[in-house]
């Protein structure tokens, strides 16, 4: 035979795929529809009360993961039970009749009372087709694909209820969906996954891309960090973001390092912080650098790597003086790191920087945490003496 497929699409309701087969030999016919979208978001139930032969011929798309019930019978087609259909109230019921009469001969032979009581079923089910009657038909589909014709659409229509209902764990089941059975912090997500995004290379503006991904630094808070890497010049660069909002007070940290293991120290350096080493006479200013999340060793060489690629202080327009200071200074810095004794200063208005604690939880005796009130200038830098959280909502005009 042959299979004819329709893509159609059924008015106020959705697209579905109709097949039809066909024999020439036996003049055997069978047609079948599929859903040609995606699984809704909800099932669907429709409440239709049949009160006339008018209702028996609207249309119904019955999907295979469909019920159909009948209360006043107590009559139901389980869902699964037969495949989906493009069909009438009075077709389904002629399909019910048809599969209750196809094994009746065998019935009848081996158990004349059964084959009795379906008999009287079946004349039951026929006796809805005349409507003599009102009773109920209620489509079940927790895809949310099946349908009932509304002859009034787009009007309302008083004879049928449709109610739309979250899917139980047992229906997403059915229809092959994963059930969760703890639904998933979005937080914790973040935590877990590396999020990446298309960019520009700030060097030779090819196209890179830029990891970004949410840490939590034990002791402080969350950050942000993210980290671009160029494929085509082989820039590398990294900045970090602080995940809270600006604190109530700046915060001063001031770190005396004695011993060689102080450079393993973490460091999250805010972009709104400043760095001051008062040994060297050395003082960086806020915005410089960029908010970092290194150790300490790696910020004082981010530092030096600033001071020689600066072509006024080392480069072709630097001056025999100035270039013998800053060789000094460098030579000084790389002491700090292996055994000169300094104080590391890092002062930050809006109290999101952060120094480890290598004794954490106790105290650290060489480590110092300073809570300060900001100035009104470094609120101004900060943009908090103009930014109101509370009352700012537009006052109304006052009638005139």
């Amino acid at each position: 035979g042959v299979t004819r497929l329709l893509l159609t699409r059924i008015p106020f309701f959705k697209e579905i795929i109709v097949s039809s087969f066909s024999c020439p030999s036996c003049s055997w016919s069978n047609t079948e529809i599929q859903a040609a979208g995606r699984i809704q978001e909800q099932g669907v139930r429709y409440t239709l009360a049949v009160t006339s032969r008018q209702d028996m011929n609207r249309e119904v798309v019955k999907t295979d993961c469909a019920s159909a019930r009948i209360p006043e019978l107590d009559f139901e087609v389980p869902a699964f039970s037969q495949k989906g259909v493009l069909t009438t109230i009075e077709g389904i019921i002629d399909r019910a009749v048809a599969g209750l009469e196809q094994d009746q001969p065998a019935r009848r032979a081996a158990d004349k009372e059964v084959a009795r009581k379906i008999d009287e079923f079946i004349g039951k089910l026929r006796q809805l087709k005349e409507v003599s009657s009102p009773f109920t038909f209620i489509l079940d589909d927790p895809s949310g694909n099946s349908f009932v014709e509304n002859p009034r659409a787009p009007q309302r229509d008083e004879a049928l209820l449709v109610t739309h209902y979250r899917r139980s764990p047992q229906q997403c089941a059915l229809l092959g969906l994963q059930v969760d059975a703890k639904p998933p912090d979005a937080a914790e997500d973040l935590r877990d996954e590396v999020l990446q995004f298309n960019t520009n290379c700030p060097e030779c503006n090819a196209p890179a891309s830029t990891n970004m991904k949410l840490v939590q630094i034990p002791h402080f808070k969350e950050v942000i960090i993210m980290a671009t890497s160029c494929d085509s010049c082989g820039h590398r660069t990294n900045e970090v973001k602080s995940g809270g909002a600006i604190e109530a007070q700046g915060t001063r940290i001031t770190l005396r390092i004695t011993d060689p293991s102080d450079m393993t120290r973490d460091i999250l350096k805010s972009e709104t912080c400043s760095v001051e080493i008062p040994e060297l006479e050395f003082e960086l200013g806020m915005g410089a650098l960029g908010g970092k999340f290194t150790t300490l060793e790696g910020l004082l060489k981010d530092i030096r790597d600033l001071v020689e690629k600066n072509p006024f202080t080392l480069g072709d327009s630097s001056t025999a003086s100035r270039t013998g200071k800053l060789q000094e200074f460098i030579g000084k810095l790389q002491d700090v790191k292996g055994k000169a004794q300094a104080h590391f200063i890092m002062d930050d208005p809006a109290g999101n920087s952060y120094l480890q604690n290598v004794y954490a939880p106790e105290e650290d005796p060489e480590l110092s945490v300073q809570r300060y009130e900001r100035t009104f200038e470094q609120n101004e830098e900060l943009g908090l003496n103009d930014m109101r959280t509370e009352g700012y909502e537009a006052e109304p005009a006052s009638g005139r």
